[in-house]
């Protein structure tokens, strides 16, 4: 159990880095897709199980030299798995990392003989798993294939980029514009993304919506199902804010709707509103299920910058007729849309 352990967090430790360095953006999004890669990885995994059979037996000095040649070869196979994943999918690798690291302290529990490691360890090692096939679910991704790489790539070949990058010009709006749009809307959607959670920006969007709401205005919440990090993350931070749960609805049960939608808010959002999804085959994206905002009268993105979403691509949705950017931090502009509305002149738009 102490060689399980070994290999398995010898491979996630390294394997980790990999996507801590695309959020950091010292390691390209893009998956790295070596000829032979699976046989590659096959050999590996062999090599470490001779190794561990080597180690059994020998004298202490020649079994740590073996041992640590088997956690570099672990090492090497975990960040190789983690490089050929593509970033759409990287929310399911940091989830299975987890999900190892759960099984390796699981493994020394049984070597040490510690229930409370055995126990804790498989909670974490479980739950992982089942984190991350959900994820994968929700994303139309086949498990398999997203833990070993290359999901619809032929071997050795990378998603066109070029294809992702979008020609044209966006068109900005203000805080004072956006909330006229809501102030004369109908019907208005809001999508939230990982960008209202990390400028905690639910609590006055919950104030925009009880707003709209009081002037008889149709009001409800779009959740993709890996929107932020996890899945069911934006339920959290929304119920935290009181919003009712009646209007926070699944993208099964909205999607139809944005056609007859007057104003769809879109709030640090990118990848999960990315029309590239289902026209463009040689989107890393292609084949997820979406939420199609751009069906809507007018779009509203809520973004920082132009910067690409998890996936490392160019989303052609910021560049559509009916779409309108509004850059800055989300909470401040939820904010200033807010005051707005209760202007005098909100209220006015809205008579």
């Amino acid at each position: 159990m102490g060689l399980v352990r070994g290999v398995v967090g010898a491979g996630a430790f390294p394997g980790s880095g990999g996507p801590f360095g695309e959020r950091a953006g010292v390691v390209r999004s893009r998956p790295l897709l070596l000829p032979g890669r699976h046989w590659l990885n096959f050999v590996v995994v062999l090599a470490c199980i001779a190794l561990s059979m080597r180690v059994i037996g020998v004298p202490h000095t020649e079994g740590v030299l073996w041992l640590t040649v088997q956690s570099v070869l672990a090492g090497l196979l975990g960040i190789h798995l983690v490089m050929a994943i593509g970033g759409a999918d990287m929310p399911v690798v940091v989830s299975m990392l987890n999900s190892y690291s759960g099984w390796a302290a699981s493994a020394a529990g049984f070597m040490l003989s510690n229930d409370l490691l055995i126990i804790t360890g498989a909670l974490v090692g479980s739950s992982g798993a089942i984190l991350s096939y959900i994820m994968c679910r929700a994303m139309n991704r086949s498990f398999l294939s997203v833990i070993f790489g290359g999901f619809g790539t032929e071997e050795g070949a990378v998603p066109a980029r070029g294809a992702t990058e979008q020609q044209g010009e966006v068109v900005p709006i203000s805080a004072e514009e956006t909330a006229a749009l809501l102030s004369d809307a109908g019907s208005i959607i809001i999508v939230p993304g990982y960008g209202m959670a990390v400028a905690h920006a639910q609590h006055p969007l919950y104030e925009v919506a009880e707003w709209l709401r009081q002037r008889r205005k149709q009001v409800r919440f779009a959740i993709h199902p890996v929107a932020g990090r996890l899945p069911g993350h934006m339920n959290v931070l929304l119920a935290e804010a009181k919003v009712p749960y009646d209007i926070v609805l699944e993208m099964e049960e909205i999607n139809e709707d944005f056609p007859e939608t007057d104003v769809v808010l879109v709030i640090g959002a990118n990848d999960i509103v990315n029309p590239g999804a289902l026209d463009d085959p040689s989107s890393p994206i292609y084949g997820m299920p979406v939420l199609e905002v751009w069906k809507a009268k007018t779009t509203v993105v809520m973004k920082r910058s132009m910067a690409s979403g998890y996936a490392g691509v160019e989303n052609p949705l910021f560049f559509k007729e009916n779409t309108r950017m509004l850059f800055g931090d989300a909470k401040k502009n939820v904010e200033a849309i807010l005051m707005a509305l209760r202007s005098e002149r909100g209220a006015r738009a809205a008579e």
